[in-house]
Parts: C-alpha cells; sequence; structure tokens
C-alpha cells in the first residue's frame, strides 16, 4: 500500500516563491497544512488555490509554529518545506518511488540534500552544502523551539539519506539578504538573551571577522567564485548586529 505524505510548511508573507515551491510537490502530497503568522500579502491568497489547510498562529518562536503545524497534519509522514525551497524533479521521484512501496521506508526520517543559491546562482562551498532532516515519520521526532534556526530531532536511531536535492533560494538579492539577516540578527539576539549570555568589544569585532573568514577563506567559499562575497559580509553583518544587540538589551 503506498504512504500517504503530508507538506508542513509555515510562513508569513511568502508570496514571492510559494507558488514554485507548492508547485513542486504537485502529485507528491495529498495533504497541505501551512501555519501562517498573519501574512498581509498574496501568501493565503495563493495557499488557498492549491487547497492548504490554513491555520493562524501568532508566534515568532519558529519551533514552536512548526511544532503547532505537525500537531495539525493527519498523515505519519510528513515533508517540511519553506516557502522558498523547492523539491527537485529528481528528488520527487525519488520519494514517490519509496512512498509506492512502504516496504522501502525502512528508517524513521531521511535526510535530504540542499543544493542554496545566491543571486540565483548555485553555491557549492563555505557552509552551504548540508543535509537537514525534514522528511520523517512524524512519531519519532521532536522539535527543538528555537526563535531562529529551528530543528527537527529523530528519536529513532535508524536516518536515512536521499541522494536527490531540495533547491533553496534563500538568497534572492542583496537588499532582501540583508532584511534576512537583520531578522535573523534581532531572533538570535533574543535568543542569546533569554539563555543569559552576554557580548563584549571582542565579540562584536572579532566575532564578525570570524564569520567572513571561516565561511569564504577556512571553508572554501571563495571557490564558488568572487560573486559571493557579499553573502559572507552579510553572514558577516548578522554576527556583528547580534552582538551589538545583545551588548545593548542583554544587561
Amino acid at each position: 500500500m503506498k504512504i500517504k505524505l503530508s507538506l508542513l510548511m509555515i510562513t508569513k508573507n511568502a508570496e514571492e516563491l510559494l507558488e514554485k515551491s507548492l508547485s513542486s510537490c504537485k502529485g507528491l502530497v495529498n495533504e497541505i497544512v501551512v501555519v501562517d503568522n498573519n501574512s498581509t500579502d498574496r501568501t493565503l491568497e495563493i495557499l488557498r488555490s492549491f487547497k492548504a489547510k490554513i491555520y493562524q498562529n501568532k508566534e515568532d518562536d519558529l519551533g514552536k509554529q512548526r511544532a503547532y503545524g505537525l500537531r495539525k497534519v493527519t498523515n505519519d509522514w510528513v515533508l517540511v518545506l519553506d516557502s522558498d525551497e523547492i523539491v527537485s524533479k529528481s528528488l520527487k521521484d525519488e520519494i514517490k518511488k519509496m512512498l509506492s512501496l512502504r516496504s522501502s521506508m525502512t528508517a524513521g526520517g531521511y535526510l535530504i540534500p540542499f543544493q542554496n543559491h545566491f543571486l540565483g546562482r548555485p553555491i557549492n562551498h563555505g557552509g552551504e552544502n548540508y543535509k537537514k532532516l525534514i522528511l520523517f515519520n512524524k512519531k519519532f521526532i521532536k522539535v527543538d523551539p528555537a526563535l531562529v534556526h529551528e530543528k527537527f530531532k529523530a528519536e529513532s536511531e535508524n536516518i536515512g539519506v536521499l541522494k536527490n536535492k531540495i533547491y533553496h533560494y534563500s538568497y534572492r538579492s542583496v537588499r532582501q539578504m540583508f532584511t534576512k539577516f537583520t531578522d535573523y540578527a534581532v531572533r538570535e539576539a533574543k535568543q542569546k538573551i533569554n539563555q543569559g549570555e552576554h557580548s563584549s568589544f571582542k565579540k562584536i569585532f572579532l566575532y564578525p571577522i570570524h564569520m567572513f573568514w571561516a565561511r569564504f577563506i577556512k571553508d572554501k567559499g571563495y571557490k564558488d567564485g568572487l560573486f559571493r562575497i557579499p553573502l559572507d559580509l552579510g553572514f558577516a553583518y548578522m554576527e556583528l548586529m547580534t552582538y551589538v544587540l545583545v551588548f545593548l538589551y542583554g544587561r
């Protein structure tokens, strides 16, 4: 018997790539569950056109938002996407083949590799080549509460790895990237303050430099080309803003 799959997504003013993301899942999932945080653009209109089950929940903690959505899905197996992530055709075929034969879904969850893009061009180095646990049986999963960089944790040690990729368009323009990093910095600062972490002039000045060096030099981001320098400067900016905010508001 074929296994049924639910798509889980959280949104807030996500109209830009939402339609492409949802379209990439057509024929793969039989349920779309979306937790929306009071979107004011065309997000809800697009979701309704895909017959998504929409739940409004005002919550800044992304981990709690994911956990809320996970309680709403009706299938055991869940695929988690963000609105700027697109399932490649090869990945879609790989998952469909697994779903069609129940005995092939032997793990509690599966890591899926990501192909990140900057300004529309693929990037493969400098911390941008990773796998995430976003396909799983919800019976074996817990969500870590987090204002940013929330994660799904598997209670089962049996985790598989898929071959094909998710296309991630997280950095579509320099302006959009810095808006995103500013939001991340605010979230990260709140999280660090809540955890009792303190800032210092050393952290404010040295951590951003280390961030750029680690991504562009140590992790060989330069292999992608000089065009990605604004991306790594963006990460340095995010580190700077995070510790400035912790310094100002964490005392």
